[in-house]
């Protein structure tokens, strides 16, 4: 298992991923790692959506990292506002050759690729409801753990 620190990175769900979009969730997470940030990949949300990377900081803030692989993909894309309520900050993960300026301007941009991501334009702070963060500390977390029970035991 990969680790920063002691946070543990999650990688399972990478193989569920296609392609470059795998390889940027493994850029995202590294990046997230270094920030000081436990990330889980594909995490699902209270409203039965899945986001991309999700990172939980040391004050329990919330941060979305949705994956953007082209611009068809952002714009064919209508399911990520439905993320916004369930981070403090959110971010459009593209590659290098993404036109990124076309991305809303109210949402932070990273620039991606296998080894790491850098940001482009910060994320401005949208503290979530605290009733919605409490359970999704609960879901991290049983998610998290979960996923190392079937490392361990994939039969679990």
């Amino acid at each position: 298992m990969a680790e920063a620190g002691d946070l543990a990175l999650d990688l399972d769900c990478d193989a569920q991923r296609g392609g470059q979009a795998a390889t940027l969730a493994r850029g995202i997470v590294r990046a997230l790692g270094a920030m000081g940030h436990a990330a889980l990949v594909e995490l699902p949300l209270g409203t039965g959506r899945r986001a991309d990377v999700v990172g939980l900081d040391s004050r329990g803030r919330f941060v979305i990292v949705e994956i953007k692989t082209s611009l068809a993909d952002f714009r064919t894309d209508g399911k990520w506002p439905d993320y916004l309520a369930h981070c403090d900050r959110f971010y459009f993960a593209v590659p290098p050759n993404f036109p990124h300026h076309v991305l809303p301007e109210a949402h932070g941009v990273m620039v991606a690729d296998a080894y790491g991501a850098e940001i482009v334009r910060p994320a401005p702070v949208a503290p979530m409801a605290e009733r919605l963060r409490r359970r999704q500390w609960l879901r991290f977390a049983r998610h998290g753990a979960a996923r190392l029970m079937r490392r361990a035991d994939p039969m679990a």
